[in-house]
């Protein structure tokens, strides 16, 4: 069997980062995905795509990506249901993502990352490989 699933879109809006009750972090997000082709009408597209990150990948995700970032996510398709407030069952389909990247620098005009308790970041300057630089510290790196 496989289950295997590969997006390049744009963030719909800011990543929600939640904790579980025992403080596992997580990040739901919508990607924006245009598909290869235009409909009848000539007009692109897109497809809106729900995902979840866990753990340290989670908090990188809220940290440094927002409304409009353009992210690839590599993950697998997972199916959940529950029963709504309502008691009708609801199901949901999502992407729960092993692997999110940042495909573009951050801008001048982001706000800093939310460093915790460490102040202003001391990280050197690391040459991002699409242009720009950026100023991940080594140890938010999950490798």
């Amino acid at each position: 069997m496989m289950n295997r699933v590969v997006l390049v879109g744009r963030l719909t809006k800011d990543p929600d980062l939640r904790y579980t009750p025992n403080g596992v972090p997580t990040a739901s997000f919508t990607l924006a995905v245009n598909r290869n082709f235009k409909n009848s009408q000539g007009e692109q597209e897109t497809d809106f795509i729900n995902c979840v990150v866990w753990r340290k990948p989670a908090e990188n995700v809220a940290n440094f990506l927002k409304k409009g970032s353009l992210a690839g996510v590599d993950g697998r398709i997972q199916t959940r249901s529950y029963e709504g407030q309502d008691g009708k069952r609801v199901y949901v389909t999502e992407v729960q993502a092993e692997s999110v990247q940042f495909l573009e620098p951050r801008t001048n005009n982001s706000p800093a990352p939310n460093n915790g308790n460490r102040g202003a970041s001391n990280a050197p300057q690391n040459d991002f490989p699409f242009g720009g630089q950026t100023d991940i510290d080594d140890s938010d790196l999950p490798f």
